[in-house]
């Protein structure tokens, strides 16, 4: 495969073709209302920040990278937020509607197609990330990273789960915050709020299939922590917990 990596900016053309790109997102996290309202203006309003990974000059879309720039220093910010992806995307289109000049980058998505998995184009993405990063004169890409593996566990305390090491190299346990690792980022904190998803248990029902009836905790596939219901209430709320990853650049 000849893994053709460019800007959403150097190539427009293949903005709406970003949309079709299979992946293996549920479709609960869709549903996420920071994610849902600000999504297509990364790609619009910030395309010099989204990467697009090709096939060939020619060939289809096989990976993407979404990224934002927002002011970390400044006052009532400085600390990466709890409320992670949620709270660095409003940050970032806060601060362009402000005309704030950014300081720091985030990482907000890296997808590979469905159907090209399994070869190591994620690292390439998030080596390429770093050096869009790097190339745009900032010092540090930060990234609420989503682990790959935790949906395997979702009883399992994040600040726990995030900070396994396995035997032998001391890398994470979990696969995506090891390529993280092995590209040099540091695992800084746990954003124990950074994507709420809710919505009524009929709602619920259409993007799971389940029958969200008993009230309680509720494992849903690709979530990361059980869903909490409330079933006499009619709703539901899935609020995730991600992992903040720090790469000095």
């Amino acid at each position: 495969m000849d893994l053709m990596i460019t800007t959403l900016a150097e190539r427009p053309e293949l903005r709406p073709l970003l949309w079709e790109m299979p992946d293996t997102w549920e479709s609960f996290i869709g549903e996420d209302p920071v994610g849902w309202a600000n999504i297509g203006r990364i790609m619009a309003e910030l395309p010099e920040y989204v990467l697009v990974a090709t096939d060939g000059p020619e060939g289809p879309i096989v990976a993407k990278a979404f990224s934002v720039p927002f002011v970390l220093d400044m006052d009532g910010r400085r600390e990466l937020p709890d409320r992670g992806w949620d709270q660095v995307v409003l940050w970032a289109f806060s601060d362009l509607r402000h005309g704030r000049r950014p300081d720091t980058v985030s990482a907000v998505e890296i997808t590979v197609s469905s159907d090209h998995l399994g070869r190591g184009i994620s690292g390439r993405m998030l080596h390429a990330l770093r050096e869009l990063v790097r190339g745009r004169g900032f010092a540090q890409l930060v990234a609420p990273v989503r682990p790959s593996a935790k949906s395997a566990e979702p009883e399992a305390v994040m600040a726990e789960y995030a900070f396994r090491k396995r035997d032998g190299d001391g890398l994470p346990h979990d696969p995506w915050l090891r390529v993280h690792a092995r590209a040099g980022g540091v695992l800084e904190k746990v954003a124990p709020a950074s994507m709420t998803v809710s919505g009524s248990t009929e709602e619920w029902r259409r993007w799971t299939g389940l029958a969200f009836d008993v009230s309680g905790p509720l494992h849903v596939r690709g979530a990361l922590v059980p869903v909490h219901v409330e079933a006499e209430r009619g709703y539901a709320v899935y609020v995730e917990p991600n992992v903040w990853v720090r790469h000095r650049l």
